[in-house]
């Protein structure tokens, strides 16, 4: 939290007057007043909802002795401008509820809306797998550990099953305190209750469980049982309901594992297809080629150029049904698609050329005269790497543009103003 002014004073006796008590009244008289308004105006029994939510509102600020402080001191608007945690926020039902068990309604029939019960949060782990476990499929064994409710207590944290309203937080679970920090400057903080642990109740020390001592949880050890199902994908999610930490009222949460998987050496993956990259010689390109690819399930495969058939450098060849497993559809399956790069020889000798000539087609246009050559300035090749040159280029460009900007200087042009008249 930071500093700040304390806000201008304001209404200070609202409350009061909805309860029917004067400002001076003790904690005992607001519960009384409060019961008997309720009461009277319940909806289910037939009573004003808006008179039943604002003795809620009420109630719910003059019972808390922090808020109260802030109330009678600056009034309602410093509680709706966040000191003590908010004025509002207070669930008529819920405050009704706790006067009677949490039972809901006394009037029988039920409450007019039940209580939401809490839920816990999901406990989410990643899942490294290999591509070979994505295609195969596998089940893998995991160790957690996690919260669960005492056995012995069933959650309750005593042998009588009994707890209090923590005095400390008046059942909060939290608590405010405010300090000046400067003249006119206060700070307020809130923090969780340490005499209940932000749990909003106390447990008498002889009552306290044997087993977990008042935590109403103890530690486990799960092991569970993961199925990696074929044709998953990466970032897929396995959902275990109910299995995250458990609390006493509250709706356990789910244990997440989200697939990883890993880089394959060979094996690139995109949906239910797979990449391969393989490098031919120039006379496999030319001549026809063979090899053997190993796949993800150690099948060999004979992969063969058709007769005649030519590669041509970075051109693809698709094999059916030889890619992933498709997820819930396992004897379907994607295409296997290999990449083809030629590896040229870096020279031949003239012996090599002229074989070479003799057997591949010969050029379309005719050969350059001895005059059309005279009349020609001969140029010289160069080895050049691409990607370097692109990013010399832009650096060179960038520093041009650097240096433009100095010479326009602060106002945007080449020192040129204009004059006033």
């Amino acid at each position: 939290m930071f500093g700040r002014r304390p806000p201008s004073k304001s209404d200070n006796t609202k409350f009061y007057e909805i309860l029917g008590v004067p400002k001076t009244a003790s904690p005992e008289d607001l519960k009384k007043a409060y019961k008997k308004a309720a009461i009277k105006n319940h909806p289910d029994k037939g009573g004003d909802p808006e008179k039943f939510k604002e003795l809620g509102e009420a109630y719910g600020v003059l019972s808390d002795p922090e808020k109260r402080e802030i109330y009678d001191q600056y009034g309602e608007d410093a509680l709706k401008e966040g000191m003590g945690g908010g004025g509002g926020g207070h669930d008529p039902f819920d405050i009704f509820s706790s006067f009677f068990g949490g039972g809901g309604s006394p009037f029988g029939g039920g409450s007019s809306r039940g209580r939401r019960q809490r839920r816990g949060e999901d406990v989410v782990h990643p899942l490294r797998v290999t591509l070979e476990d994505l295609y195969l499929g596998t089940t893998k064994k995991l160790s957690l550990s996690r919260n669960a409710l005492c056995s012995k207590c069933n959650g309750k944290g005593s042998k009588s099953g009994a707890s209090m309203k923590c005095g400390g937080c008046q059942g909060k679970g939290m608590k405010v305190s405010i300090r000046q920090i400067g003249p006119g400057m206060i700070q307020q903080m809130q923090h969780a209750c340490q005499e209940c642990k932000g749990t909003g109740e106390s447990i008498n020390d002889r009552d306290r469980c044997p087993q977990c001592k008042g935590d109403k949880v103890i530690p486990e050890k799960k092991v569970l049982e993961v199925a990696v199902e074929k044709g998953m994908q990466h970032s897929q999610k396995i959902t275990f309901s109910g299995q995250a930490d458990e609390a006493p009222d509250t709706v356990t949460g789910d244990i997440v594992f989200v697939v990883q998987q890993k880089e394959h050496p060979k094996f690139k993956r995109k949906g239910d297809d797979l990449f391969v990259e393989h490098t031919l010689t120039l006379t496999e390109a030319l001549c026809g080629f063979q090899f053997v690819l190993t796949h993800l399930d150690s099948r060999q495969l004979l992969i063969k150029s058709n007769p005649g058939e030519v590669v041509k450098p970075d051109s693809y060849r698709a094999i059916s049904d030889e890619g992933m497993p498709i997820h819930q559809r396992p004897f379907m399956k994607g295409k296997l698609y290999i990449h083809f790069t030629v590896e040229f020889p870096e020279s031949l000798s003239p012996n090599q050329t002229k074989a070479i000539e003799a057997v591949l087609p010969k050029p379309t246009k005719a050969a350059l005269t001895a005059m059309e050559i005279d009349e020609c300035e001969e140029a010289t090749l160069h080895d050049v790497n691409m990607e370097a040159e692109m990013k010399r280029k832009a650096q060179t460009q960038r520093e041009a543009y650097d240096d433009d900007d100095e010479e326009e200087g602060p106002g945007g042009g080449h020192g040129v103003q204009c004059a006033q008249q």
